[in-house]
């Protein structure tokens, strides 16, 4: 298993999936093993993956200081596999609470980032965040399925701080566009992938300054793709809109069908979208081939 040290010796693990140019892949959860991501939908056959076990979780060690679990102490993490692999300039991509962890690094390492990809990712770094308000509206929209009014039942006992070990895994439906077998495989393996110390200090204070990281992202001269799902709460795609705004030159795509995991809800339809994207040439800022909506492959959604 390839594996480098970070600064304070903590020795990181990654797992190289498919061929072609490098692609950093940095899991959400927060703290969840990479394994989760798969090959992302076939994106692997487009592109070699490289996936992080961040601190703590997969592969990777524990480290002595469990604060350094915080989201921008592991900023130095992402920098030291860039500086590992011999990167001038990366493409990263981040899944949900990784969008955290990719923002700050795009902040602070601003010459080292080619493309920024957000997929269904969080923007606390920026000062954007998801409510119990957002989450009712996503699921609102499920209401016609036949596992819904279970899910329901877990989903308030959540709200009201009443949850249940088994709540967790009654509410898992909402987070994919289809509930199906693939689907429930997938979610029947997040409790043995995620590291729950270091989840819980992922986002604890200190963690960020979003005026500061806004400032920082608003000067980034990189390309940025945000995809959103459409039945997904975080980002809802209206919320995801806000984000992109906050980025200048930002695209966003908001994936029809698709939940939390939009590689599993339509793997061709993502993989086309991420990988035309990661494929084109750089566009002048501001342009209208960088305007908010467009897919950039096959038709705006």
């Amino acid at each position: 298993m390839p594996a480098f040290a970070a600064p304070d010796g903590t020795e990181l693990a990654y797992h190289v999936v498919g061929e072609g140019e490098p692609l950093l892949c940095l899991p959400g959860g927060p703290m969840r093993a990479s394994g989760y991501l798969g090959d992302l939908g076939g994106l692997a056959q487009r592109r070699r993956l490289i996936k992080l076990d961040l601190r703590g979780t997969g592969d990777s060690g524990t480290p002595a200081d469990p604060a350094t679990y915080r989201c921008d102490r592991q900023i130095a993490d992402v920098e030291a596999l860039r500086a590992h692999l011999g990167l001038e300039r990366v493409d990263l991509l981040a899944h949900s609470a990784a969008g955290d962890l990719a923002l700050l690094y795009a902040a602070r390492h601003p010459r080292r980032i080619r493309t920024l990809t957000l997929i269904t990712a969080r923007a606390r770094a920026l000062g954007v965040d998801f409510t119990e308000e957002h989450r009712r509206e996503a699921a609102a929209l499920r209401g016609a399925e036949p596992w819904f009014e279970a899910a329901y039942g877990a989903y308030e006992r959540v709200w009201a701080g009443c949850v249940a070990d088994a709540d967790w895994g009654a509410i898992a439906p909402f987070f994919y566009g289809r509930w199906d077998a693939a689907a429930q495989a997938h979610a029947a393996a997040e409790v043995a992938q995620t590291n729950d110390e270091a989840a819980e200090s992922y986002a604890s204070a200190g963690a960020f300054a979003p005026d500061e990281a806004r400032a920082a992202v608003a000067a980034l001269d990189a390309r940025v793709l945000l995809l959103a799902g459409e039945l997904d709460s975080g980002p809802l795609p209206r919320i995801a809109v806000e984000i992109a705004k906050l980025i200048p030159g930002a695209e966003l795509v908001v994936q029809p069908g698709a939940g939390h995991y939009p590689w599993l809800d339509d793997p061709r339809r993502f993989t086309r979208t991420v990988a035309s994207f990661l494929g084109r040439e750089p566009a002048g800022l501001g342009s209208e081939s960088a305007g908010l909506g467009q897919e950039p492959a096959g038709p705006a959604v």
